[in-house]
């Protein structure tokens, strides 16, 4: 039962530091462009390289 009182507010502020970190992330702009990088992949940019 001693357990509980350490990870009752252990895993509290791990959620709490984790939260932070997305907050954080999204106003950096880290979600802004979702399907840039999956739509840029499919380009074929091979032929700009060629001599």
């Amino acid at each position: 039962m001693n357990v509980i009182y350490t990870l009752i507010p252990g895993m509290t502020f791990l959620g709490l530091v984790f939260f932070a970190i997305m907050i954080w992330a999204v106003k950096k702009g880290q979600y802004e462009d979702m399907e840039g990088n999956a739509s840029r992949i499919l380009q074929d940019d091979d032929e700009d390289m060629m001599p």
